[in-house]
């Protein structure tokens, strides 16, 4: 666990975790908990018992703000996009004088909340709230741009040859899309309430900003809504690839098997045993029939490259 007292942008670190049940003179704390550290904190700061049990469930909850009498519990996503997109749930007891979170993986977030800090000169915990959630929806547009070019990318390869392994890696990633729409649809809501609702926690004026977060919460689910869209729109378009390559090899083959097939008549029947047959004790009878097969054969594959059937 790490306790800082925040003040102004200063940041101090905390030993005594009894100290945190006082609001202090001038700014708030934060502390950065672990699952191991909810019974202190719950004790130190009454925090509900539904709030600690969703942070202690190992089921992913869903977004969402929960108010209570003297504290929220807000529930928010981070992101993070290697060959699969996973979302790291962050958990946050909002009180007057004090902010907890609480992760149960790295989200590699802190580091920029903590520059943010500094610069904006942070001295209340509803501002910190603001930065963090913030930054939690900006993480989401570096995943976007991934996810586009990850699908340009799969459909200039489509178009120049079209794999099995590009379809599954079409229906993985429509999978993650759509796993991480669910969540999103949520964390919009979770936004908008931190917006609009009447929170006491949250001063008026700073409500007004968490609109410009929601507003590009909505770009992203909308961003999402067209991802949907696109990647079955690359899964139709891998379909008509393989089969437009089957067609082209069935019209190749359709083709060689019609120019051979005269020339397999023509050799059935100076393959006959018969004594009388034209040219058949002509000193220039091979060479007189092979000349024909070969000049039928190149007529027809002319004919054949003319109407672009090959």
């Amino acid at each position: 666990m790490k306790i800082r007292l925040v003040q102004n942008g200063m940041i101090t670190l905390i030993d005594d975790i009894e100290q945190t049940q006082f609001p202090p003179r001038n700014g708030f704390y934060w502390i950065d908990a672990s699952l191991f550290d909810l019974d202190v904190l719950q004790h130190l700061f009454g925090l509900h018992d539904l709030a600690i049990e969703d942070c202690i469930d190992e089921e992913e909850q869903r977004p969402k703000l929960e108010v209570y009498e003297d504290h929220y519990f807000i529930v928010i996503n981070s992101v993070e996009f290697g060959q699969d997109i996973f979302l790291r749930e962050v958990n946050l007891f909002l009180g007057g004088h004090y902010i907890i979170t609480v992760a149960k993986h790295d989200t590699g977030l802190y580091p920029r909340v903590l520059q943010i800090i500094r610069e904006e000169e942070v001295n209340r915990p509803d501002a910190f709230l603001y930065h963090l959630v913030d930054q939690i929806v900006e993480s989401f547009f570096e995943v976007v741009e991934k996810i586009e070019d990850l699908i340009e990318k799969l459909e200039e390869e489509i178009l120049v040859n079209a794999k099995k392994a590009q379809l599954h890696q079409i229906i993985g990633l429509r999978s993650e899309v759509l796993y991480a729409r669910k969540m999103l649809l949520p964390q919009r809501d979770l936004i908008d309430a931190l917006h609009k609702k009447d929170l006491p926690l949250i001063d008026r004026k700073l409500r007004k900003y968490f609109g410009d977060i929601l507003e590009n919460a909505v770009k992203i689910v909308e961003s999402f809504e067209t991802f949907r869209e696109l990647i079955g729109n690359l899964r139709e378009a891998y379909h008509s690839s393989v089969a437009g390559r089957a067609n082209d090899i069935m019209r190749i083959f359709t083709a060689l098997t019609t120019i051979f097939m005269p020339l397999t008549i023509v050799t059935g029947i100076y393959g006959m045993n018969f004594e009388y047959m034209p040219e058949l004790k002509s000193p220039h009878g091979y060479y007189i029939v092979l000349a024909f097969m070969a000049s039928l054969g190149i007529v027809m594959y002319l004919i054949f490259k003319k109407k672009e059937w090959l």
